[in-house]
């Protein structure tokens, strides 16, 4: 569809899918859904909306509650490099690259670089943000269209938990307030919920325009989020009237409601590559399809094809 006839900016990426016609602009963030549109499912994108990418699973943190695989693995970068065209080329909107931490990745800059420049994809990372000093900031610059913070727990809580001095993190956010947007990412456990409102007027003060809620999944040595504190953080939720929009993982968005802009579910929303090069469902699974040289969408066909995890 040319949209300079429909009178629309031509730099928007068009999505068609169920829900209808998805417009998409990766340099502001604008989306338009145009719901009355009625695609018919033939015409339907086959990629999903949002895919993220564990870079490598390297990580000079050891948070307690990390759910991301220990074993050494980092992807080779000319294979995502085809695997991401062929994303783009299917209708996906945007690729968010973690780990592990994704700046350990010897070629983190460079991937970034060419996600941005080969593709038409919105280009993000999540990162606890300690290795971006100035200078990695300006490498950076026009790689990345938006960036997410991890900063789960306040002060005190924060350093228990990440083992980093806080002070640091406040350096690094308004180091990468300079570089593009960004949100904060913040596991929510029976620790980290009393510091939820002060974690918002934090990302208020910095500029944030996004607050995701990640509920603690279980882990080796620790347990998931309990019954008590889900609850607590869905009234938190309920009672919420913050500027800030607020996000949850996929887990948790059918039993709490903070975006349902979209009906796009599943892989038609989003899946996940690991740092082995498989393609799993969601970064949690344990299981997924190698993606080989017949490439990432004929490895996505597979995992349709499979029954989701019980």
């Amino acid at each position: 569809m040319d949209l300079n006839v429909c009178g629309l900016r031509s730099d928007l990426k068009l999505r068609p899918g169920p829900s209808g016609l998805h417009l998409f602009d990766r340099r502001t963030g604008l989306n338009i859904l145009l719901d009355e549109v009625r695609i018919p499912p033939a015409k339907w994108a086959r990629a999903p909306r949002y895919v993220s990418v564990a870079l490598t699973n390297a990580c000079d943190l050891a948070c307690p509650y990390c759910y991301a695989s220990k074993t050494p693995a980092a992807l080779d970068a000319t294979k995502l490099s085809k695997w991401l065209r062929e994303l783009d080329e299917n209708g996906c909107l945007g690729v968010g690259f973690g780990g592990g931490e994704p700046t350990l990745h010897r070629q983190f800059i460079e991937i970034c670089r060419d996600a941005a420049e080969k593709t038409r994809l919105a280009v993000t990372f999540t990162t606890h943000a300690h290795r971006i000093n100035a200078a990695y900031r300006d490498k950076l610059r026009g790689g990345v269209h938006y960036v997410r913070v991890s900063v789960d727990g306040i002060g005190a809580t924060y350093e228990s938990l990440r083992g980093k001095p806080f002070d640091d993190l406040l350096a690094r956010l308004a180091t990468i307030r300079e570089l593009s947007p960004f949100g904060i990412n913040f596991v929510v456990n029976g620790r980290t919920l009393p510091e939820l409102d002060s974690a918002i007027e934090l990302a208020d003060e910095f500029g944030a325009t996004e607050f995701l809620l990640l509920p603690q999944r279980p882990a080796e040595g620790s347990g998931g989020i309990d019954p008590v504190t889900l609850n607590r953080l869905h009234a938190w939720i309920e009672r919420y009237r913050g500027k800030i929009p607020l996000a949850i993982s996929e887990c948790y968005s059918e039993t709490i409601a903070c975006d349902r802009t979209n009906c796009e579910r599943g892989l038609r929303a989003y899946a996940h590559i690991d740092a082995s090069g498989f393609l799993k469902r969601s970064s949690y699974d344990q299981r997924g399809i190698l993606i080989d040289g017949r490439g990432a969408m004929e490895a996505l066909r597979q995992l349709e094809n499979w029954p989701t995890e019980g």
